[in-house]
């Protein structure tokens, strides 16, 4: 499938109006390129931590929009047909409207052919089946090898929502996932995207899971790799919601209830988590945090034992660390 691309040189300041006035006309799905930095919002939102902070914000702006190109040549905007020409003509238009009221800066517009634009799926080549220890993480578009079948399996597919198990911050709390796992364990992921830690965690014995996530992507991207490792519905529960700020998702958690609360998050998502974390947790229950950079490592420490638990241990992989500590009292 080929598609044109319409790249549009403009200013950050412009980004919204600029979308608006051409999903006016047909284009939609915007493609942005900027420097502006992550808002507080989307580093909550995210589940590791972010290594170098990106290049300094220089007000410049490129927007990208894809055509899909038909077998004769034509082009395709809101099901019907029309041509390079055509829309060059109005988005021009539409940034010469614009122009009256606004800066929009460069406005030059440039016009490439590319193919087999695919934002959903492309991705999916360069995620294939590999180990976690002794677990075999298996995507749901590959086979398991004959040589596999008598090994532990997970099927994942993150669709749009995070977690494959490759990164180091999952594979550290998978480990602690399992050493401290009983067959009574009452499991609560928070930010669990994929829901791949609940998921291994019923896997190898949980009795129950609590999976909650601020992205309402995840719970279809749950709900179906729930169906692909066959546990029951049941055995997960997927909530929507932001435990730091609101009570009525933490009243529907439940108070003193769980043996094991995994957060895969940002260190600084970590600290101010980690003292509404502590209610939900039973007497001995165990705290297995990660998503945290080794620079951040002290800040998490700090929060966990000022929180009123009790460190076991901190493990590393790579540049990555998680911290586990336990509730005494």
């Amino acid at each position: 499938m080929k598609w044109m691309k319409f790249r549009i040189k403009t200013i950050t300041d412009a980004e919204d109006m600029i979308i608006s006035a051409l999903y006016d006309i047909g284009l939609e799905g915007a493609q942005i390129e900027d420097k502006i930095p992550l808002t507080a919002l989307e580093k909550e939102q995210m589940f590791v931590d972010i290594l170098p902070d990106g290049p300094e914000d220089d007000g410049v702006a490129y927007l990208s929009f894809f055509v899909e190109e038909r077998e004769d040549g034509s082009l395709e905007v809101g099901g019907m047909a029309t041509d390079r020409g055509t829309i060059l003509a109005q988005i021009e238009k539409e940034l010469d409207e614009l122009r009256f009221f606004m800066d929009v800066g460069e406005g030059s517009i440039e016009v490439t052919e590319t193919e087999d634009i695919d934002w959903i799926n492309n991705w999916k080549q360069y995620f294939h089946q590999f180990y976690i220890d002794d677990l075999l993480v298996i995507p749901s578009w590959e086979e398991i090898r004959e040589e596999d079948r008598d090994k532990k399996v997970l099927h994942i597919d993150p669709g749009t929502a995070f977690g494959t198990g490759m990164h180091e911050t999952t594979q550290l709390c998978i480990r602690q996932i399992k050493k401290y796992l009983t067959s009574e364990t009452e499991l609560l992921d928070v930010g669990t995207g994929s829901g791949i830690l609940a998921i291994i965690a019923l896997l190898y014995g949980a009795k129950h899971a609590v999976g909650t996530d601020l992205d309402p992507c995840a719970v279809e991207a749950v709900a179906q790799n729930m169906e692909a490792n066959g546990i029951a519905d049941e055995a997960f529960q997927m909530m929507i919601g932001n435990l730091i700020s609101d009570r009525e998702i933490r009243d529907r958690v439940g108070y003193g209830r769980y043996d094991i609360v995994v957060a895969n998050i940002l260190a600084d998502v970590l600290v101010p988590l980690t003292p509404v974390i502590v209610p939900h947790m039973k007497i001995g229950g165990i705290y297995i945090t990660s998503g945290i950079i080794d620079t951040k490592e002290q800040i998490v420490r700090e929060a966990v034992e000022a929180a009123g638990l009790t460190i076991l241990e901190v493990t590393y992989q790579g540049e990555w660390v998680s911290v586990t500590a336990r509730r005494e009292r």
